[in-house]
Order: C-alpha cells, then structure tokens, then sequence
C-alpha cells in the first residue's frame, strides 16, 4: 500500500474536486467561467502526466511482479483498453527521467517537451503532435537539429492549440528536410498493415503503408487477377486461369478498385490449405469458422473465424465451396477421439477445432487474442503435476497468459459450465475470473428463458 502521504494527498484531491462540483456555475460571469476552465484544464493535463508516469513504470516492471503484462493489467485495473494503456506509457516514456546501466540520472529525451508538460501548458495532443513530428523526421536529420525543433514546438505549443501546432510542426519538417529525401531506413520503419474494426455490415478498412518492393509485388499480381473478366464473382464460374472472353470482359461492370478486391481474395483462397504453408498451432494455415447446424440449414445469422471475425452464413457457404476449410459444427459425436488421457500431453486438431468454437480465443480475463494465436492449455491439472490432455480439461491461452500460470502465479480451474475460471495470486490485487470478450452474449439477459 501506498504511503499515508500519498494517500492524504488523492484525499485532499477528492475532496478539493467535491467543492469544485458544488460550484453553482450558472451564477459565475464569463470571465470567470473561462478563467476557471483553464485553471481545471491545467490541473487535468498535471493529473495526465501523473497518469503517464505511473503507466511508464508499470511498463518497466516485470511481467512476474505485475501478474500479467504491464498494459494488460494497467487495462483491466483501470478499465480502459489495452491500446490506450499502451499508449500512454509510449506516450510518456520520452518525458521521463531515465537511469543510466551504472545508475547516474539521465534526462528526458524530450525535455523541453517534458518540462512544458510538467508544467500543465501541453495538452496531450500537443504532446503527441511533437512525437509524431519527430518520429517522420528522416535520419539524415541529426541529433542537434532535432533538438532545437523539439525545444521550438514546445515552446510554441505553450500559446497554440494542437492543430495550430500540428501546421508549424509541417512547415518545421520542409525546413530540416527541403528535398524530401528518404532513405531505406525511413521508409522501412513506415511499413505496416493492419485492420480497423468490423463494421455492422460486416465490411471492413485496413491500412496499408506498403514498400516499394511491396507495392511492385502486388502490381504484378494485379496485372494478372485484376484484369477485367478474371475474377469476377458474379460470374457462374470465376475466371482464374487462361484469357478472358470479350464477352466476358464486356459483362465485367466492376469498378478498379472491386476488381483488385476480387483478384487479392482469389489470391488468398489458392494458397489457403496448401502443405507448403505447413502447420499453425497444430492445425493447417486455413480458415476456421464456428457456426450452428440451424443457421447454416437456415442459410442465415453468422459464423465466427478462430480470429474473431463475424462471417455472414451465406458467406460462409460460398467460402465453403471451393476451398479447405474448418467448419466446426456441433450437433452428434463424431467419434474422433477428444479424451486423450495420459496419453498424449499435447492436443490434437479435433481437440483445437473444438476448442475453437467453445473458447474463441485466450480465456484470461479480457484477453482479446483470437484462437489463431493460442495454445492449449491444461486448465484443470498441468500435465507435468499429473494432468490429462482431455476437452474437459482444456482450455485456450495465449502465450504470454499461458506462461502465467505458476506454483505462485496465476492459476485455473474448469467451471460446472465449461468455461475456465483464472484465480490471481493472493499477494496482487488483481482481478480474476472468467472471460467473456470472446462470448459478450454471456452477459445479456437469457432471453430463451424468458428473463427481462
């Protein structure tokens, strides 16, 4: 527990914040409404760069004295998202003061950035509106250079707001670097690709930053599957080798951007199921979809990918036609064996399907990590204490959570329901129980009984 100092302090905090909400605004001026915003907007931006420090030295600690990793347990602790607590400690970890490896104090490597956020004159978003700057800057730019623009748009973040800012730190960048000149380096570290959310109609946005190389790759692939008349989903009997008709061609009523689309997932689908891709977490690299007897018979409602993906049914027929895909369905025994015994300590592809469908993903409390990236777990016994490598005793995990479990860490039990319960170590408190990201209709209403 933290001091009596540190604690007399957050008091005085709460009770200060309890006088402030008592104010009757309405019989203020409007000089003093504005004078009023800017001291609580001060006092906000300090409590944020509280918040960063303590999110910095959470992220310093060890996943073994935290009970999980650092922006997780911050997360759950705190119930924001595991991006946000990331990013506040990325966000912070610049303005802070570091050690050296023999121990002497070392400044921040922002520091005048560091010491106008101190002070309450930058808002978060100033804050982040210099790291971006520096992180686009070119690393023909050197450390001199970089400096004295950091110490400009701190200085000049104290009198503009954020977006103000941002126009500055443009016209900064074309100062340093007039040509627009990049190296490999540079346009490496922009790589990257990575999905938004699923949409309601189950449409979704990526973001693609591509290589050069990247990008003449595709080209190269859309050369071919993109050309009009191949690939085309309408047709009775897509085109994928040899020439399109003119006939073809001339139905093909798709716009550029559908027919490259098209052409990357016809892409996808062939190599979906090959051997060359060899295994991924005992189970071939392919698709894996969870749905029900009724709704496919219904040809309705959605399946659910091992990566958490909604996938309409009649998606899912069409999919299920023309590739190898796992469609686990659960309506008689198959008779394949899911109770292993002593036998085998690692599970099976049957035993994974299952688990697919039954766990989703990880089953640490809010974990979000899709089946794709878990392992299995022996939730009821670890198989070097004596356990089996049965359904009934296994469990999804994610790596990191996986490795949790301990003599003095984590530890997990089986539910009368199926589902696995974590149990915290005694010493952190931290919170446990079962994960419900993967199922959030577990935490409606039964609406099947009747319950309001």
């Amino acid at each position: 527990m933290f001091s009596s100092t540190v604690a007399g302090a957050i008091e005085q905090i709460d009770d200060a914040l309890d006088v402030l909400a008592g104010v009757d605004l309405t019989a203020l001026s409007a000089d003093d409404l504005i004078r009023l915003a800017g001291r609580c907007e001060t006092l906000a931006r300090r409590q944020a760069v509280l918040g960063g420090d303590i999110a910095v030295q959470v992220s310093r600690r060890e996943i073994s004295a935290l009970g999980g990793a650092p922006h997780k347990v911050l997360a759950d602790w705190l119930r924001i998202t595991p991006t946000e607590a990331r990013r506040r400690a990325t966000l912070a970890e610049p303005l802070s003061p570091r050690t050296s490896l023999t121990g002497q104090p070392l400044p921040p490597r922002q520091p005048a950035t560091a010491a106008a956020w101190r002070a309450g004159d930058l808002d978060v978003e100033h804050v982040r509106v210099i790291a971006r700057f520096l992180a686009e800057l070119p690393c023909a730019v050197g450390p001199a250079q970089r400096e004295w623009a950091e110490t400009v748009l701190a200085g000049h973040g104290r009198e503009l707001r954020p977006d103000q800012l941002a126009r500055l730190a443009q016209k900064l960048a074309l100062i340093l670097n007039p040509d627009g000149t990049f190296t490999d380096t540079d346009r490496a570290a922009r790589r990257g690709f990575s999905w938004g959310p699923q949409q309601a109609n189950g449409m979704s946005h990526g973001r693609l930053c591509a290589t050069p190389a990247l990008r003449a790759e595709i080209d190269a692939l859309f050369a071919k599957f993109a050309a009009p008349g191949r690939c085309n989903p309408a047709d009775q009997t897509p085109l994928i080798e040899g020439d399109p008709t003119q006939a073809r061609i001339d139905a093909d009523t798709r716009t550029h951007a559908q027919r490259q689309h098209d052409a990357l997932s016809a892409v996808m689908r062939s190599l979906l199921g090959n051997p060359k891709l060899g295994q991924h977490n005992g189970l071939p690299v392919t698709v894996i979809v969870s749905a029900s007897i009724q709704d496919l018979h219904d040809a309705a409602g959605v399946g659910i990918t091992a990566a958490g993906t909604c996938l309409p049914i009649p998606d899912l027929i069409r999919m299920a036609s023309h590739s190898y895909h796992y469609l686990s369905l659960f309506d008689k025994a198959n008779g394949r064996a899911l109770w292993l015994g002593r036998t085998k300590r690692i599970a099976n592809a049957d035993q994974r399907i299952v688990m697919h469908e039954r766990d989703r993903g990880c089953t640490f409390p809010g974990c979000t990590v899709p089946g794709y990236g878990c392992q299995a777990h022996h939730a009821t016994l670890d198989w070097a204490a004596g356990g089996h490598t049965d359904i009934d005793d296994l469990a999804f995990g994610c790596g990191p959570h996986n490795r949790l479990v301990a003599e003095d860490g984590w530890k997990t039990r089986k539910l009368s329901n199926g589902t696995t319960e974590w149990i915290p170590p005694p010493r952190l408190p931290l919170k446990g129980g079962v994960n419900t990201y993967h199922h959030p209709e577990r935490l409606l209403p039964d609406t099947d009984s009747g319950a309001a």
